[in-house]
């Protein structure tokens, strides 16, 4: 049991036309979801970006995106479900992505690292279309290696 100050989350779009989106993406853990968005363009197609949630965030809005407020601990991550949630919206409403790996206490001596096993490869098997007309979670394990 422990305290989470640090959650960083890898999303990489998959690097084919039309993957890219504007829409939300929000980061479900330990009971709470997190908007993962930034000041950039975010979700471009071939982007690949590590979203930090807590101590050296790097999200918009970084106050309501806290694991700290209310504190968050470990002992929630496997109390809830882990996953990646798409809201689609506008013009491209849906997002293709690649790959999501969801890492709690990164700096710690015991981080906690969450994946898709599904996903871990390359080419089209290892993607996921994310939209409303096919299903907007990806959910994550819990994986250690």
């Amino acid at each position: 049991m422990a305290d989470i100050t640090k959650i960083s989350a890898y999303i990489y779009t998959a690097d084919v036309a039309n993957a890219d989106t504007d829409a939300t993406v929000y980061l479900c853990i330990g009971g709470r979801e997190f908007n993962l968005d930034t000041d950039s363009d975010d979700f471009e197609v071939g982007a690949q970006y590590t979203y930090v949630l807590g101590e050296g965030a790097n999200v918009k809005n970084a106050a309501y995106n806290d694991p700290r407020k209310p504190q968050l601990d470990t002992d929630d991550l496997d109390r809830y479900p882990v996953y990646i949630r798409f809201v689609s919206a506008g013009t491209d409403p849906a997002w293709y992505l690649e790959r999501a790996i969801v890492t709690v206490n990164p700096d710690s001596a015991t981080p906690h690292r969450f994946d898709n096993p599904r996903m871990v490869g390359t080419g089209e098997n290892h993607r996921i279309w994310l939209w409303k007309e096919g299903g907007e979670k990806l959910y994550l394990k819990r994986y250690d290696g």
